[in-house]
């Protein structure tokens, strides 16, 4: 993907990338000819996604090397495609059974199924997600058939 600038049609170039901390990505582009500047802010699921692709933002600074991909994804075991996203403050605690049925969640989409868990359960005053609160969670969502 890349970003032109619609005045001048030149390629916008990364001149800023923050991790703020919270699972977020903050990238900032730079347009070469007339200096203008977007901003693009991704949510913790949309850079999860982005970094199990392997992809580089902000350009490459060495030649691409064949199974490139490949060779890191062994070289760090595939961890941060896997990681699963940190509790936030004021999320909702789990029980063993519900934590050992979302490990059983593929871990591409395990983050996103904890958040849409945690989610549900605050906005509904749950304290704790259970076997249970995962059944009603997945029925209320329409989540019905899937082993989450």
């Amino acid at each position: 993907m890349k970003f032109l600038c619609v005045e001048c049609d030149a390629q916008m170039e990364s001149f800023d990338k923050g991790a703020p901390g919270d699972g977020t990505l903050a990238l900032m582009f730079r347009c070469p000819e007339c200096h203008r500047q977007i901003a693009m802010l991704t949510n913790p699921q949309e850079t999860q996604m982005v970094s199990s692709l392997c992809v580089h933002i902000g350009g490459r600074t060495t030649a691409e090397q064949p199974f490139e991909a490949v060779r890191t994804q062994l070289e760090t075991g595939g961890e941060s495609a896997l990681k699963d996203v940190a509790a936030k403050e004021g999320d909702p605690a789990w029980t063993e059974d519900a934590e050992e049925r979302l490990q059983r969640t593929p871990g591409f989409v395990r983050g996103m199924v904890r958040r849409l868990y945690c989610d549900w359960a605050r906005d509904r005053g749950i304290d704790e997600v259970t076997l249970e609160v995962m059944d009603s969670a997945k029925a209320d969502l329409g989540l019905e058939g899937g082993g989450m």
